[in-house]
């Protein structure tokens, strides 16, 4: 039984009231570690250590801090085996999956904002010859970051990175269901020489350490990835205290399929966007719309390939599909398939939970599952199911197709596939998501903003974005 402990001040550290809560491996639905169930007095002392870490980590050159965060990607790189069998045991993600996806773009957010941090400029105005002005972006002192349980150290690494790049210190909290790399990550942030107090890692519940985090006075600013409803909890209780927040919230992402599409490529990248991490990622394809000339010849082929996806073990290399993250979320999936019955769907393929043989008989696992005959404004089709299962339906125009894909409170991201190129560029204009992906789907730019639009969250993360979120811009105005 492997006891998991905080990170504060560059040391190892049980909470201080010692109380724990189970982890539970979602392959096996068995506790494996524990977790500390950290409360104020932790993050009070996590707070002294960032406050006191902070000023000399901000003089600290950008040369020397991008050097040290690109000897903790090394290090990451070193221990990609273990952290992705770390990963898989405590999500539930095929191992090939963690490797490939999860660990690789760990250590790629940490090298990419060590970069980026040494090229970060600001503007200069001159006013004729009377001033000149200068903008200086300062980091704003100690941060929060909360990251989610679906792609734990890849969401974890996506906020800190650009933070401490900054010169900010940082209080973070991985999720209570995953915590399991970001303890791991703690320990190689002490190999790697990461100045004690400029990361600190506070694990625990949201009522136990999340909200009081949110709401601590000298934490300014909070970079968040979750639920919708926990980000707008977040902003009525932030509201009078004027930090500075990032939300990436809720997806229900449309896929548009076009008759004039590459079908065999389409079909094989629309199903990988519908089924990737058990369809627990906040960018999957989970409406999927398919022009009428191509709608049946499209639902058999794309049917028929669900049900090659090899459902098994974690940590198999052959698996394609995991565990859900939880009992209490594969509960929840499994209710949404209920309601899509009730509400008149038909299930095409999928819609059980499956009982494994032998290590993991006892898990989490759902098949990927498809359905169609729904109306786009029935609650399966308006409400995140964050799981493997899909709704596909057919459209006659443009137009039509537009207004099925907005049809949501959500707008985070969606995926156009066509190959008319003005076709194209017209939709991708048309739809209301931070995100549209023509031809493709999670092919990612560093550089590019990232984030939602409507239900799906406020601001943006990613490129100079997150640079000049986790920094204050200071006018500075001189007269000749």
């Amino acid at each position: 039984m492997q006891i998991i402990k905080n990170y504060v001040n560059g040391q190892l550290l049980d909470p201080f009231a010692g109380q724990y809560i189970d982890n539970v491996e979602p392959a096996t639905g068995q506790v494996y570690s524990k977790i500390p169930n950290s409360d104020e007095h932790d993050l009070e002392q996590a707070v002294v250590a960032a406050e006191h870490a902070q000023k000399d980590w901000a003089n600290t050159s950008v040369e020397k801090r991008a050097a040290i965060l690109c000897r903790l990607a090394d290090i990451i790189d070193a221990n990609a085996d273990m952290l992705a069998e770390a990963e898989a045991i405590d999500n539930g993600k095929p191992i090939t999956l963690a490797k490939n996806v999860d660990i690789y773009r760990a250590s790629a957010n940490i090298r990419f904002f060590a970069q980026a941090i040494t090229q970060f400029s600001s503007e200069s105005h001159a006013m004729e010859d009377v001033a000149i002005n200068y903008t200086l972006r300062d980091p704003i002192g100690v941060v929060g970051c909360i990251s989610p349980w679906n792609l734990p150290l890849y969401l974890f690494t996506w906020k800190i990175a650009p933070a401490l790049a900054s010169g900010n210190a940082v209080i973070a909290k991985p999720s209570e269901i995953t915590p399991m790399t970001a303890f791991l990550f703690s320990k190689l942030c002490i190999e790697a020489g990461l100045p004690d107090g400029v990361l600190n890692i506070l694990h625990g519940t949201g009522p136990s350490i999340g909200g009081p985090l949110t709401t601590h006075p000298k934490i300014k600013a909070l970079s968040f990835t979750g639920g919708t409803a926990t980000g707008a909890q977040i902003t009525k209780v932030t509201a009078g205290m004027f930090k500075k927040l990032s939300l990436e919230l809720g997806g229900k992402n449309p896929t548009l399929v076009f008759a004039d599409c590459d079908f065999e490529d389409t079909v094989n990248n629309v199903v990988r966007a519908a089924f990737s991490n058990q369809g627990q990622i906040c960018l999957c394809g989970s409406r999927i719309y398919i022009e009428r000339p191509i709608y049946e010849k499209f639902k058999l082929a794309f049917v028929e390939k669900v049900q090659q996806i090899k459902i098994g073990d974690p940590l198999q290399t052959d698996t394609q599909h995991g565990a859900l993250v939880s009992k209490a979320h594969m509960e929840k999936v499994l209710s949404y398939i209920e309601l899509a019955q009730e509400e008149g769907g038909t299930i095409l393929t999928g819609g059980n939970q499956v009982t494994l043989e032998g290590r993991c008989e006892n898990g989490f696992f759902v098949e990927p599952t498809v359905i169609e005959g729904l109306t786009n404004h029935c609650r399966t089709n308006q409400e995140e199911i964050f799981g493997p299962v899909c709704t596909i339906m057919p459209f006659d125009t443009d137009d039509e197709a537009i207004i099925l894909a907005n049809g949501t409170e959500y707008g985070l991201a969606s995926s156009v596939w066509t190959n008319d190129l003005k076709r194209a560029h017209r939709v991708a204009k048309e739809i209301e998501a931070g995100i549209v992906w023509i031809n493709c789907w999670l092919l990612r730019d560093l550089r590019t903003p990232f984030g939602g639009v409507k239900s799906s969250g406020v601001g943006r993360e990613g490129g100079l974005e997150a640079l000049r979120f986790f920094t204050e811009a200071k006018n500075v105005c001189v007269k000749y």
